[in-house]
Protein backbone atom coordinates (compact mmCIF):
# COMPACT_ATOMS: atom_id res chain seq x y z
CA UNK A 1 0.00 0.00 0.00
CA UNK A 2 3.17 2.47 0.59
CA UNK A 3 3.39 1.91 -3.31
CA UNK A 4 -0.11 2.73 -4.13
CA UNK A 5 0.57 6.05 -1.96
CA UNK A 6 3.52 7.34 -3.58
CA UNK A 7 1.78 6.36 -7.12
CA UNK A 8 -1.31 8.76 -6.92
CA UNK A 9 0.99 11.03 -5.26
CA UNK A 10 3.76 11.14 -8.42
CA UNK A 11 0.00 10.89 -10.70
CA UNK A 12 -1.33 13.83 -8.92
CA UNK A 13 1.70 15.94 -9.61
CA UNK A 14 1.58 15.98 -13.02
CA UNK A 15 -2.30 15.42 -13.84
CA UNK A 16 -3.38 18.66 -14.11
CA UNK A 17 -1.32 19.94 -16.41
CA UNK A 18 -3.39 18.33 -19.64
CA UNK A 19 -6.33 19.72 -17.94
CA UNK A 20 -5.30 22.82 -16.93
CA UNK A 21 -7.02 24.78 -19.67
CA UNK A 22 -10.57 22.52 -19.03
CA UNK A 23 -10.29 23.96 -15.37
CA UNK A 24 -9.22 27.48 -16.07
CA UNK A 25 -12.03 27.91 -18.61
CA UNK A 26 -14.32 26.23 -16.32
CA UNK A 27 -13.87 28.84 -13.42
CA UNK A 28 -13.08 31.91 -15.15
CA UNK A 29 -9.37 31.40 -14.02
CA UNK A 30 -6.70 34.12 -15.33
CA UNK A 31 -3.19 33.59 -16.69
CA UNK A 32 -1.82 34.00 -13.28
CA UNK A 33 -4.67 32.04 -11.07
CA UNK A 34 -3.94 29.14 -13.75
CA UNK A 35 -0.09 28.86 -13.04
CA UNK A 36 -1.19 28.72 -9.49
CA UNK A 37 -3.44 25.70 -9.96
CA UNK A 38 -0.45 23.45 -10.98
CA UNK A 39 1.87 25.43 -8.56
CA UNK A 40 0.19 25.17 -5.47
CA UNK A 41 0.48 21.60 -5.08
CA UNK A 42 4.48 21.73 -5.31
CA UNK A 43 4.89 24.77 -2.96
CA UNK A 44 2.25 22.31 -0.02
CA UNK A 45 4.53 19.35 -0.99
CA UNK A 46 7.95 21.34 -1.03
CA UNK A 47 7.43 23.18 2.19
CA UNK A 48 5.97 20.33 4.28
CA UNK A 49 8.64 17.61 3.05
CA UNK A 50 11.76 18.44 5.96
CA UNK A 51 9.03 18.82 8.57
CA UNK A 52 7.10 15.82 7.73
CA UNK A 53 10.34 13.55 7.69
CA UNK A 54 11.64 15.27 11.23
CA UNK A 55 7.71 14.77 13.04
CA UNK A 56 7.78 10.82 11.16
CA UNK A 57 11.21 10.92 13.22
CA UNK A 58 10.10 11.38 16.04
CA UNK A 59 6.27 10.22 16.47
CA UNK A 60 6.15 7.74 14.30
CA UNK A 61 5.40 7.04 10.50
CA UNK A 62 2.60 4.73 10.83
CA UNK A 63 -0.07 7.04 12.03
CA UNK A 64 1.72 10.12 9.88
CA UNK A 65 1.37 7.77 6.67
CA UNK A 66 -2.28 7.47 7.59
CA UNK A 67 -3.02 10.92 8.27
CA UNK A 68 -1.28 11.98 4.89
CA UNK A 69 -3.68 9.26 2.92
CA UNK A 70 -6.81 11.61 4.86
CA UNK A 71 -5.35 14.57 4.38
CA UNK A 72 -4.61 13.75 0.30
CA UNK A 73 -7.77 12.18 0.00
CA UNK A 74 -9.83 15.11 1.45
CA UNK A 75 -7.63 17.65 -0.54
CA UNK A 76 -8.68 15.76 -3.46
CA UNK A 77 -12.72 15.59 -2.63
CA UNK A 78 -12.51 19.19 -1.99
CA UNK A 79 -10.82 20.27 -5.40
CA UNK A 80 -13.54 18.48 -7.26
CA UNK A 81 -16.44 20.20 -5.63
CA UNK A 82 -14.23 23.90 -5.95
CA UNK A 83 -16.65 26.54 -7.29
CA UNK A 84 -13.92 28.83 -8.13
CA UNK A 85 -9.63 29.54 -8.79
CA UNK A 86 -8.51 30.08 -5.39
CA UNK A 87 -10.46 27.36 -3.89
CA UNK A 88 -8.80 25.27 -6.46
CA UNK A 89 -5.06 26.63 -5.32
CA UNK A 90 -6.22 26.34 -1.80
CA UNK A 91 -7.39 22.75 -1.47
CA UNK A 92 -4.40 21.62 -4.48
CA UNK A 93 -2.38 23.06 -2.03
CA UNK A 94 -3.73 20.61 0.75
CA UNK A 95 -3.20 17.91 -1.76
CA UNK A 96 0.34 18.65 -2.25
CA UNK A 97 0.78 18.19 2.34
CA UNK A 98 -0.98 15.08 1.97
CA UNK A 99 1.41 14.15 -0.87
CA UNK A 100 4.63 14.99 1.08
CA UNK A 101 3.10 12.84 4.41
CA UNK A 102 2.86 9.85 1.54
CA UNK A 103 6.16 10.41 -0.09
CA UNK A 104 8.38 10.68 2.90
CA UNK A 105 7.07 8.21 5.24
CA UNK A 106 7.27 5.43 2.38
CA UNK A 107 10.26 5.29 1.73
CA UNK A 108 11.15 5.25 5.77
CA UNK A 109 8.45 2.62 6.42
CA UNK A 110 10.15 0.40 3.82
CA UNK A 111 13.50 0.93 5.15
CA UNK A 112 12.74 0.10 8.52
CA UNK A 113 10.91 -3.26 7.29
CA UNK A 114 12.97 -4.73 4.69
CA UNK A 115 16.02 -6.56 4.66
CA UNK A 116 19.35 -4.99 3.65
CA UNK A 117 19.81 -7.73 1.12
CA UNK A 118 16.51 -7.10 -0.46
CA UNK A 119 16.37 -3.19 -0.09
CA UNK A 120 17.08 -2.19 -3.28
CA UNK A 121 14.42 -4.25 -5.12
CA UNK A 122 11.80 -2.56 -2.70
CA UNK A 123 12.87 0.87 -2.70
CA UNK A 124 12.89 0.31 -6.26
CA UNK A 125 9.56 -0.97 -6.79
CA UNK A 126 8.45 1.98 -4.27
CA UNK A 127 10.34 4.57 -6.98
CA UNK A 128 9.27 3.16 -9.98
CA UNK A 129 5.77 3.44 -8.96
CA UNK A 130 6.14 7.30 -7.98
CA UNK A 131 8.01 7.95 -11.68
CA UNK A 132 5.10 5.46 -13.40
CA UNK A 133 2.76 8.07 -11.50
CA UNK A 134 4.04 11.37 -12.29
CA UNK A 135 4.51 9.88 -16.44
CA UNK A 136 0.83 8.48 -16.60
CA UNK A 137 -0.39 11.46 -15.06
CA UNK A 138 -0.35 12.96 -18.77
CA UNK A 139 -1.67 9.71 -20.20
CA UNK A 140 -4.28 9.14 -17.48
CA UNK A 141 -5.92 13.02 -17.71
CA UNK A 142 -6.11 12.89 -21.21
CA UNK A 143 -8.26 9.34 -20.93
CA UNK A 144 -10.51 10.74 -18.35
CA UNK A 145 -11.22 14.22 -20.38
CA UNK A 146 -12.00 12.92 -23.09
CA UNK A 147 -14.70 10.94 -20.86
CA UNK A 148 -15.56 13.19 -18.01
CA UNK A 149 -15.49 16.73 -16.91
CA UNK A 150 -12.43 18.07 -15.38
CA UNK A 151 -13.81 17.35 -11.97
CA UNK A 152 -12.92 13.84 -12.47
CA UNK A 153 -9.78 14.30 -12.01
CA UNK A 154 -9.69 14.96 -8.50
CA UNK A 155 -12.78 12.49 -7.91
CA UNK A 156 -11.05 9.34 -9.22
CA UNK A 157 -8.63 9.52 -6.48
CA UNK A 158 -11.00 9.39 -3.30
CA UNK A 159 -12.28 5.83 -3.01
CA UNK A 160 -8.70 4.82 -3.48
CA UNK A 161 -7.58 7.29 -1.01
CA UNK A 162 -10.39 6.05 1.29
CA UNK A 163 -9.02 2.38 0.86
CA UNK A 164 -5.74 3.34 2.01
CA UNK A 165 -6.14 5.37 4.43
CA UNK A 166 -8.12 2.26 6.31
CA UNK A 167 -6.10 -0.04 5.35
CA UNK A 168 -3.25 1.79 6.72
CA UNK A 169 -5.11 2.24 9.79
CA UNK A 170 -5.81 -1.31 10.60
CA UNK A 171 -2.99 -3.30 9.25
CA UNK A 172 0.46 -1.19 9.36
CA UNK A 173 2.48 -1.77 12.53
CA UNK A 174 5.43 0.74 14.02
CA UNK A 175 8.32 -0.97 13.96
CA UNK A 176 11.00 2.22 13.08
CA UNK A 177 13.73 3.46 15.97
CA UNK A 178 12.03 6.53 17.27
CA UNK A 179 13.83 9.89 18.63
CA UNK A 180 11.38 9.84 20.76
CA UNK A 181 10.42 13.24 23.34
CA UNK A 182 12.93 15.22 21.03
CA UNK A 183 11.66 18.84 20.29
CA UNK A 184 10.92 20.50 17.00
CA UNK A 185 12.75 22.58 15.49
CA UNK A 186 10.18 25.44 14.29
CA UNK A 187 12.35 28.38 13.69
CA UNK A 188 14.21 25.79 11.51
CA UNK A 189 10.74 25.29 9.49
CA UNK A 190 9.83 29.06 9.19
CA UNK A 191 13.06 29.90 8.22
CA UNK A 192 13.07 26.81 5.69
CA UNK A 193 9.75 27.69 4.50
CA UNK A 194 10.73 31.21 3.88
CA UNK A 195 13.46 29.82 1.57
CA UNK A 196 10.81 27.67 -0.29
CA UNK A 197 8.03 29.62 -0.70
CA UNK A 198 9.66 33.19 -2.17
CA UNK A 199 12.30 30.94 -3.90
CA UNK A 200 8.99 29.38 -5.54
CA UNK A 201 7.14 32.17 -6.64
CA UNK A 202 10.73 34.18 -7.57
CA UNK A 203 10.85 31.38 -10.26
CA UNK A 204 7.28 31.50 -11.01
CA UNK A 205 6.96 35.11 -11.60
CA UNK A 206 10.14 35.52 -13.91
CA UNK A 207 8.92 32.34 -15.74
CA UNK A 208 5.51 33.50 -16.90
CA UNK A 209 6.48 37.37 -16.88
CA UNK A 210 3.97 37.88 -14.64
CA UNK A 211 5.78 39.92 -12.01
CA UNK A 212 8.26 43.14 -12.15
CA UNK A 213 11.78 42.66 -12.14
CA UNK A 214 12.09 44.18 -8.81
CA UNK A 215 9.24 42.10 -7.39
CA UNK A 216 11.64 39.05 -8.36
CA UNK A 217 14.78 40.28 -7.30
CA UNK A 218 13.38 41.43 -3.75
CA UNK A 219 11.61 37.48 -3.25
CA UNK A 220 15.40 35.80 -4.71
CA UNK A 221 17.02 38.13 -1.71
CA UNK A 222 14.66 37.46 0.67
CA UNK A 223 14.83 33.25 -0.43
CA UNK A 224 18.59 33.60 0.25
CA UNK A 225 18.36 35.16 3.40
CA UNK A 226 15.86 32.79 4.87
CA UNK A 227 18.70 30.25 3.29
CA UNK A 228 21.36 31.63 5.34
CA UNK A 229 18.88 32.02 8.36
CA UNK A 230 17.85 28.08 8.02
CA UNK A 231 21.57 27.17 8.05
CA UNK A 232 22.35 28.89 10.90
CA UNK A 233 19.53 27.85 12.89
CA UNK A 234 20.17 23.90 12.18
CA UNK A 235 24.26 24.67 13.09
CA UNK A 236 23.28 26.03 16.49
CA UNK A 237 19.73 24.19 17.64
CA UNK A 238 20.92 20.58 19.75
CA UNK A 239 17.57 19.31 17.62
CA UNK A 240 17.87 20.45 14.43
CA UNK A 241 14.90 20.05 11.54
CA UNK A 242 17.93 18.80 8.93
CA UNK A 243 20.70 17.52 10.62
CA UNK A 244 23.55 18.76 8.33
CA UNK A 245 26.12 16.23 9.86
CA UNK A 246 23.84 13.66 7.49
CA UNK A 247 25.72 16.48 4.41
CA UNK A 248 29.34 14.75 5.01
CA UNK A 249 28.04 11.30 4.45
CA UNK A 250 29.62 10.74 0.99
CA UNK A 251 26.92 8.44 -0.23
CA UNK A 252 23.82 10.78 0.85
CA UNK A 253 25.35 14.09 -0.44
CA UNK A 254 26.40 12.33 -3.61
CA UNK A 255 23.06 10.77 -3.91
CA UNK A 256 20.66 13.65 -3.19
CA UNK A 257 22.93 15.69 -5.56
CA UNK A 258 22.57 12.91 -7.85
CA UNK A 259 18.88 12.92 -7.59
CA UNK A 260 18.35 16.61 -7.80
CA UNK A 261 19.99 16.95 -11.35
CA UNK A 262 17.90 13.49 -12.20
CA UNK A 263 14.98 15.66 -11.19
CA UNK A 264 15.23 18.13 -13.19
CA UNK A 265 15.95 16.52 -16.04
CA UNK A 266 12.78 13.95 -15.67
CA UNK A 267 10.91 16.87 -15.01
CA UNK A 268 11.99 19.09 -18.40
CA UNK A 269 12.03 16.10 -20.82
CA UNK A 270 8.42 15.19 -19.76
CA UNK A 271 6.73 18.76 -20.23
CA UNK A 272 8.63 18.89 -23.50
CA UNK A 273 7.80 15.76 -24.86
CA UNK A 274 4.14 16.68 -24.05
CA UNK A 275 4.50 20.17 -25.58
CA UNK A 276 5.91 18.98 -28.53
CA UNK A 277 3.68 16.15 -29.48
CA UNK A 278 0.60 18.62 -29.05
CA UNK A 279 2.06 22.40 -30.21
CA UNK A 280 4.74 21.45 -32.61
CA UNK A 281 3.22 18.21 -33.86
CA UNK A 282 -0.56 19.24 -33.14
CA UNK A 283 -1.38 15.90 -31.57
CA UNK A 284 -4.07 15.69 -28.60
CA UNK A 285 -3.41 15.51 -25.58
CA UNK A 286 -4.36 11.84 -25.18
CA UNK A 287 -2.30 10.93 -28.18
CA UNK A 288 0.69 12.81 -26.46
CA UNK A 289 0.18 10.85 -23.30
CA UNK A 290 -0.06 7.49 -25.69
CA UNK A 291 3.31 7.86 -27.07
CA UNK A 292 5.16 9.27 -24.23
CA UNK A 293 3.84 5.85 -22.58
CA UNK A 294 6.96 3.46 -24.03
CA UNK A 295 9.17 5.63 -21.44
CA UNK A 296 6.57 4.24 -18.94
CA UNK A 297 7.15 0.45 -19.52
CA UNK A 298 11.10 0.96 -19.91
CA UNK A 299 11.44 2.35 -16.49
CA UNK A 300 8.59 -0.36 -15.04
CA UNK A 301 11.24 -2.85 -16.59
CA UNK A 302 14.50 -1.65 -15.37
CA UNK A 303 13.88 -0.26 -11.98
CA UNK A 304 13.13 -3.13 -10.15
CA UNK A 305 15.74 -4.89 -12.37
CA UNK A 306 18.37 -2.42 -11.29
CA UNK A 307 17.01 -2.86 -7.45
CA UNK A 308 17.80 -6.38 -7.74
CA UNK A 309 21.08 -6.37 -8.78
CA UNK A 310 22.05 -3.84 -6.57
CA UNK A 311 21.32 -5.51 -3.54
CA UNK A 312 23.99 -8.11 -4.88
CA UNK A 313 26.86 -6.09 -6.74
CA UNK A 314 26.31 -2.49 -5.24
CA UNK A 315 24.91 0.81 -6.10
CA UNK A 316 27.68 2.60 -8.29
CA UNK A 317 27.63 0.26 -11.38
CA UNK A 318 23.84 0.98 -11.62
CA UNK A 319 23.65 4.29 -10.25
CA UNK A 320 26.34 5.46 -13.14
CA UNK A 321 24.85 3.27 -15.59
CA UNK A 322 21.36 4.88 -15.73
CA UNK A 323 22.82 8.50 -15.58
CA UNK A 324 25.22 7.34 -18.81
CA UNK A 325 22.09 6.48 -20.59
CA UNK A 326 20.16 9.55 -19.51
CA UNK A 327 22.91 11.72 -20.78
CA UNK A 328 22.98 9.72 -24.10
CA UNK A 329 18.98 9.95 -24.36
CA UNK A 330 18.92 13.95 -23.57
CA UNK A 331 21.84 14.17 -26.11
CA UNK A 332 19.92 12.34 -28.94
CA UNK A 333 16.86 14.50 -27.59
CA UNK A 334 18.80 17.88 -28.64
CA UNK A 335 19.04 16.89 -32.21
CA UNK A 336 15.20 16.46 -32.46
CA UNK A 337 13.07 18.83 -34.92
CA UNK A 338 9.82 18.71 -36.53
CA UNK A 339 10.89 16.23 -38.94
CA UNK A 340 12.21 13.52 -36.45
CA UNK A 341 10.12 10.42 -37.51
CA UNK A 342 8.66 8.94 -34.26
CA UNK A 343 10.35 5.79 -34.84
CA UNK A 344 13.70 7.54 -33.97
CA UNK A 345 11.86 9.40 -31.51
CA UNK A 346 10.92 6.14 -29.57
CA UNK A 347 14.19 5.45 -29.26
CA UNK A 348 15.32 7.89 -27.27
CA UNK A 349 12.13 7.45 -25.21
CA UNK A 350 12.81 4.35 -24.21
CA UNK A 351 16.62 5.15 -23.42
CA UNK A 352 15.74 7.64 -21.08
CA UNK A 353 13.05 5.72 -18.90
CA UNK A 354 15.59 2.84 -18.95
CA UNK A 355 17.90 5.20 -17.41
CA UNK A 356 15.33 6.65 -14.88
CA UNK A 357 14.51 2.52 -13.95
CA UNK A 358 18.16 2.04 -13.47
CA UNK A 359 19.19 5.07 -11.76
CA UNK A 360 16.35 5.46 -9.27
CA UNK A 361 16.44 2.14 -7.15
CA UNK A 362 19.99 1.45 -6.63
CA UNK A 363 20.40 5.82 -5.82
CA UNK A 364 17.76 5.99 -2.89
CA UNK A 365 18.56 2.89 -1.67
CA UNK A 366 22.07 3.98 -1.05
CA UNK A 367 20.95 6.91 0.14
CA UNK A 368 18.51 5.37 2.63
CA UNK A 369 20.68 3.19 3.55
CA UNK A 370 23.89 5.68 4.42
CA UNK A 371 21.82 7.39 7.74
CA UNK A 372 20.93 6.42 10.72
CA UNK A 373 17.80 4.80 11.57
CA UNK A 374 16.55 7.80 13.83
CA UNK A 375 16.98 10.05 11.26
CA UNK A 376 15.47 8.07 7.84
CA UNK A 377 12.64 10.25 7.84
CA UNK A 378 14.15 13.61 7.60
CA UNK A 379 16.70 11.92 5.07
CA UNK A 380 13.59 10.52 2.86
CA UNK A 381 12.09 14.49 2.81
CA UNK A 382 15.59 15.98 1.78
Amino acid sequence: MTTVGVLMAGLDSRIVIVGLPSVAASLGADAEQAIWITQAYVLGSTVALLLVGRISDIVGRVKLYTSGFAVFTLGSLLTSLATDPAQVIGFRALQGLGSAILFTNSAAMIVDATPSHELGLSLGINQVAFRMGSMAGLTVSGVILSILDWRALFYINVPIGIFGTAWAHFRLREIAKLDRGAPIDWAGFVSFTGFIMALLLGLTLAAYGVGEARTVDALLAFSFTSLAVFAYVEHHTPHPLLDLRLLRIREFTGGVVAQLLNAIAFGAVLLLLSLYFQLVLGLSPLASGILILPMNVATLACGPLSGRLSDKYGHVPFTTTGLAVISLSLFLFSTTDASTPYSHLVVYIILFGAGLGFFASPNISSIMGSVPAERRGIASGF
